[in-house]
């Protein structure tokens, strides 16, 4: 089934759950880079970086999806960026572990893995000359 040509769908936008607002706002600005696009109240925020955004929504309880996504070598966020092995340098620069770190795919991009503050899976990759 083909979609219509014009859906009108000009985002689509993630929201990951954290158990702290202040904490993953601090996490996702300051160590990878993103903007505060707004906030509101203590339970909702929304982040962009180059025009492409996350919601964050607190709740008291972590999100039941971490582990097994941690254990199942799935992921919350896929970023993908023209020059990984600069994002890399760059957010280990401001404190960030990767948990893989840079390498090449059987699939044909470079990536390398991260958590959040929460403990989300974040892979970061590009897409590699002749890849997907």
């Amino acid at each position: 089934m083909t979609a219509p040509a014009a859906t009108g769908v000009a985002a689509v936008v993630a929201q990951l759950r954290t158990t702290d607002l202040d904490g993953s706002i601090a996490f996702y600005t300051q160590r990878l880079g993103f903007d505060l696009l707004f906030r509101h109240a203590d339970f909702y925020a929304g982040l962009a970086i180059d025009g492409h955004e996350v919601h964050l929504k607190r709740v008291d309880d972590p999100d039941p999806s971490i582990v097994p996504v941690q254990r199942g070598g799935h992921l919350h966020l896929y970023l993908r960026v023209a020059d990984v092995d600069a994002f890399a340098a760059a957010v280990t620069g401001r404190g960030v572990v990767l948990r893989r770190p840079v390498h090449d795919t059987a699939w044909g991009t470079r990536e390398c893995v991260l958590h959040d503050d929460q403990g989300h899976v974040i892979h970061v990759g590009q897409v590699r000359p002749g890849g997907s």
